[in-house]
């Protein structure tokens, strides 16, 4: 299978320069490849971050259940089969870890455990977003004639680093069940993923499933539906789903996602220069993220967004 094209952009400190490589990749396929400048050690605190995936992982379930997700912020662990990211299918089979500032900022929701944990990711968290997130919203509004600030404002809170581990599959299961995660979109402005090296990313380009590299010293973006409905489908959601080759389904597959969601209240409305018309009527991001998670979750635990 012919791995998707996918152009490789240079994060660096003129947002007007990286604004116009921006573009023409989210105009295509929705994702790109960033290569950060030779000075940063975000690569590193990436590595130390997923030796404490590893860690985490392998607890107990009842361990990791101590700091269950919590439906009123959405953070906390998410155990396997509890989501269906293609409401079609059964439960994904992976489980997750969710921080965001309600758990990383409140050493009392972690037990004595895990709060080491909480100590040491924390770190990582504020570093993705102060040394990437932030300056690509920038780029992100340069590219669309907007303030410089535009998405910067409307996206304060809503960050969350989600570490991800794809555990072996079962012997029996069909090779119909060697999708670890269902296809989907995103469901805020953008997402950067960090991958350990194992493959299994796919996107859906040009009418096929086409398999996405993984490159440990890049780091993969690929833009949500909060930023297409923002842009009336000028930039691109792209669904993707996660997959388990025969030779890698023995094996476990970890990777960390930060996602930059728009605040709770921020109205995602069509911005005037992409009104040609406009193909979505104004919503909030809370009421538009209610409804994908009421799609989401396998349980009636939907996170209650305030």
């Amino acid at each position: 299978m012919i791995p998707a094209s996918i152009p490789i952009l240079q994060l660096t400190p003129n947002s007007n320069e990286v604004s116009a490589q921006i573009e023409q990749a989210c105009r295509s396929t929705g994702f790109f490849y960033l290569s950060l400048p030779a000075d940063s050690n975000l690569l590193s605190q990436a590595e130390q971050a997923f030796a404490q995936a590893g860690a985490f992982f392998a607890l107990p379930t009842a361990v990791k259940l101590q700091i269950e997700r919590s439906a009123q912020t959405n953070c906390g662990y998410v155990a396997t089969g509890t989501e269906a990211l293609n409401s079609s299918r059964v439960g994904d089979s992976k489980e997750a870890l969710n921080l965001g500032l309600a758990n990383l900022g409140d050493a009392s929701v972690w037990t004595d455990d895990l709060r080491p944990f909480q100590a040491s990711l924390a770190p990582f968290y504020h570093a993705c977003i102060q040394q990437v997130a932030l300056p690509l919203l920038r780029s992100l509004a340069l590219s669309l004639a907007l303030p410089a600030a535009f998405f910067v404002e409307r996206h304060q809170q809503n960050f969350f680093l989600r570490l991800l581990h794809y555990p072996p599959l079962a012997a029996t299961q069909t090779q119909t069940s060697a999708i670890r995660a269902g296809e989907h979109t995103d469901y805020g402005t953008m997402t950067l993923l960090f991958q350990a090296g194992q493959g299994g990313l796919e996107i859906f380009s040009g009418g096929s499933w086409r398999p996405v590299l993984a490159r440990p010293e890049l780091i993969l973006v690929n833009l949500g539906d909060a930023i297409q409905r923002w842009t009336n489908d000028r930039y691109r959601s792209t669904p993707h789903r996660v997959v388990a080759a025969e030779a890698a389904q023995s094996s476990s597959r970890y990777s960390m996602a930060l996602f930059c969601d728009p605040d709770p209240a921020v109205e995602i409305a069509c911005l005037p220069s992409c009104d040609s018309p406009a193909r979505y009527a104004p919503i909030r991001y809370q009421d538009y993220l209610q409804s994908r998670f009421a799609a989401t979750y396998t349980s009636s635990d939907v996170p209650l967004l305030r």
